[in-house]
């Protein structure tokens, strides 16, 4: 290509000159190191299409050539290695220190892709001086070491570096290009000129006012020998280039491929124009980047979005059309609100239960009310009459934020779980008062009718059974399950009425009181401390909907009781945390969740299982992730497809994706974009409610089996249509039993 010819340096030089260079000596480019000492700086040029032109165009090609022999060391086979970022910018800064250039992206990255072809040169000039005979084939014999460059390149990276090039993958590739190149349809007889230069060079000489020349016409002029002749083909080539410019039109041009393409009827290169030589680009060229029609499948995707967004408006409009009546519905729910009404907030952090007034007063979500002073949402201050909440649980999916949140553009709550939002101060209501309990099947009485005395009885009892438990645990903790359960229809909760009883005993039976759960850095790859309120615990003993809280404090159950001290487990399994990643944080802030994950890829070079729950607003799914197979299992317990969580998949997908680039695998191309997604057959829930419980014990079960791979049936053992009752109350025994053991709750 002539492209190749423009960019052939002193160090890449053709054979019949060698001899002339080793007599000149290195080029080393000292005038432009004195210069520089005395703050002399030279200016250069660039043409319209953003290439390098002008009086001092070649002393800085040269000098690029000089910078890269210094910095790159010639045993660097990818120039995209992250490991010569330092040497880039180094390479970069001195040419900014004698170069006036500004500092900028596309003239970094222009000067960064030209010094990377120069590197290919300086690889490939030492290749045929010094391992390839006159017949361009390899010797056989060792080379001498070149003294010459001696400055450049030291004797290890030579060993090295020559034993790469005798590869024998090496030379079929090697072998391969030669003959590619050896005879040319239509050879470019520009020498070092380029075709920037050289559309320079006729503008000056025709004094056009134009600022840049037709693909075709640089092309047919890279073509003319010394004597100003023009061979037939190539004329032929221009002639036909010329007819079809009067009958395509700029856009088709655009669109499909250039008249030069065309007409030598050969593919265009993608990121690059014929014709134009290096640094111009489609986008540089046409102004704007290069477009194709689009598929089926992404007009029916464009639809799709623009029918979401047209519903997205219709709620929008129906909101902002109820709030303008807020004022006056206030005043009615206020009074039927005035029993449970708290004009004073405590401060601190307390669990409360989220309302709306609009279009009806009803209980929308459950979460956390933060009165704090001084408290920010999102780096600005919080609006008048308003508290910053967590939101934890939603109860009704189509509930409107009262705030939309500008910065994620989110308006449902769903969209916000795990997230803050501002809520109003007239529609928090804190937990202040111990909800009725449900009744207790084996006594047959509401447990807050109990009397103290029986209270205190069946708390005796839970504490014995958990000593005796305590002190007759079985070494191996992964038999299911750790409570010894009765037949069906006599189960006990023991654990959970023990944990009830020490939470009416403690503070945590007041508002506001949290207990605080330090989760080590092996968990989730860093330190945090998950904070447990009053709800979280009312969730477990009602049988509700789960919180992060609860999900967390499980792993952490998981990690002690299986994972800790046992190497193959704590080797082959992981966690993430949903708190850094889930629906709100995605749609915020997708490139720190991809960061994260990413980073939690890279943690272990062996195979591995992340578990991840996901929360996608209001229900919760375990995905477990195998990134070096690069295999995705999809576990949801309402029979769900993962295309219906099309943020989560993405986010998945491009993090397996930049794992697969930091570790430099190398994976055919036909698979480069194709990760495996596989829809595990696992048990279904039968309700809205079950699925958190669900999660924890797909989680138990997979560490359980200790197997990496799951079974698209799901596992023997655990095969069945549905989590029983039973199987559920299980997972929550052993939470209580947690909760009792680390000493959460003490009176």
């Amino acid at each position: 290509m002539a492209s190749d010819q423009e960019n052939s340096q002193d160090a890449n030089a053709p054979d019949d000159t060698s001899e002339k260079e080793i007599t000149r000596g290195i080029t080393i480019m000292k005038s432009i190191i004195r210069d520089r000492d005395k703050a002399v700086t030279y200016n250069v040029n660039w043409n319209a299409d953003n290439q390098l032109i002008g009086s001092n165009a070649a002393k800085l090609a040269s000098y690029i050539g000089t910078l890269v022999r210094m910095h790159i060391p010639i045993t660097a086979t990818r120039w995209s290695n992250k490991e010569l970022g330092s040497a880039k910018d180094k390479i970069w800064t001195e040419i900014l220190r004698s170069f006036n250039i500004e500092d900028t992206t596309i003239r970094k990255k222009y000067i960064l892709q030209l010094a990377g072809k120069r590197h290919r040169g300086w690889r490939t000039f030492l290749t045929n001086k010094y391992l390839k005979d006159k017949e361009k084939k390899f010797v056989e014999y060792d080379p001498e070491y070149p003294v010459k460059y001696a400055i450049f390149i030291t004797e290890e990276e030579w060993v090295a570096f020559v034993a790469q090039r005798r590869d024998e993958n090496f030379k079929k590739v090697s072998a391969t290009n030669r003959e590619r190149a050896s005879n040319p349809t239509y050879a470019y007889k520009k020498g070092r000129l380029g075709y920037a230069r050289l559309e320079e060079k006729i503008l000056d000489e025709t004094k056009s006012d134009a600022t840049s020349l037709p693909p075709h016409v640089l092309w047919k002029e890279a073509r003319v020998g010394k004597d100003g002749t023009v061979r037939d083909d190539v004329q032929h080539i221009y002639d036909e280039c010329e007819t079809l410019s009067q009958s395509i039109s700029t856009a088709e041009d655009q669109e499909n491929r250039s008249v030069l393409s065309r007409a030598l009827n050969v593919p265009e290169y993608p990121g690059r124009v014929r014709g134009k030589g290096h640094g111009c680009t489609p986008t540089s060229l046409y102004k704007n980047p290069r477009r194709r029609n689009p598929s089926n499948q992404e007009v029916m995707e464009t639809l799709q979005a623009l029918q979401a967004q047209v519903l997205q408006l219709q709620k929008d409009n129906e909101r902002y059309r109820c709030m303008e009546k807020c004022s006056s519905q206030l005043k009615e729910t206020s009074e039927k609100a005035s029993i449970n009404c708290q004009n004073k907030f405590p401060e601190g952090i307390s669990s409360c239960q989220l309302y709306l007034s609009s279009p009806t007063y009803r209980l929308v979500g459950k979460g956390k009310v933060h009165n704090t002073s001084g408290d920010l949402l999102h780096h600005r201050p919080l609006p008048d009459g308003h508290l910053k909440v967590s939101v934890d649980v939603v109860l009704d999916k189509d509930a409107l934020l009262p705030i939309p949140d500008i910065v994620s553009e989110t308006t449902l709550l769903r969209d916000a779980i795990g997230s803050f939002v501002a809520w109003p101060l007239d529609l928090i209501f804190i937990d202040d008062e111990t909800p009725t309990k449900p009744a207790s099947k084996d006594k047959g009485i509401l447990r807050h009718n109990e009397s103290v005395a029986s209270q205190k009885e069946v708390f005796a009892q839970g504490s014995q059974q958990l000593s005796q438990k305590i002190g007759s645990r079985q070494k191996n903790k992964r038999d299911l399950p750790v409570t010894s359960l009765p037949k069906k229809g006599a189960f006990v909760p023991r654990y959970q009425i023990s944990l009830e009883t020490l939470v009416d005993s403690s503070d945590m039976a007041t508002a506001g009181a949290i207990r605080l759960l330090d989760m080590e850095e092996d968990i989730f790859g860093y330190s945090c401390t998950e904070t447990i309120g009053k709800e979280d615990l009312e969730h477990i003993f009602r049988h509700q909907e789960l919180g992060v809280g609860v999900i967390h404090t499980y792993i952490r159950f998981l990690y002690d009781n299986f994972m800790r001290g046992n190497d193959q487990l704590s080797n082959r399994f992981r966690f993430v945390s949903s708190s850094l990643v889930n629906k709100a944080l995605i749609c915020r802030e997708p490139d720190s969740c991809r960061e994260y994950l990413v980073k939690r890829f890279m943690a272990s070079s062996t195979n591995n299982l992340y578990l991840w729950p996901y929360n996608s607003g209001c229900h919760w799914l375990l995905l477990a992730i195998d990134p070096l197979k690069e295999v995705v299992y999809f576990l949801n317990s309402i029979d769900g497809e993962w295309t219906n969580y099309p943020d989560m998949k993405q986010l998945v997908d491009t993090s397996i994706k930049v794992f697969r680039s930091q570790r430099q695998a190398r994976v055919p191309r036909t698979k480069s974009s194709n990760i495996t997604w596989i829809k595990v057959q696992c048990p279904l829930q039968r309700n809205g409610i079950d699925c958190g419980y669900f999660v924890m014990r797909f989680m138990r079960e997979i560490i359980n089996m200790n197997q990496i791979e799951i079974p698209i049936t799901y596992f023997d053992e655990y095969k069945c249509a549905h989590y029983t009752r039973l199987q559920l109350e299980q997972i929550k025994e052993e939470l209580c039993q947690y909760f009792i053991e680390k000493r959460l709750i003490s009176i």
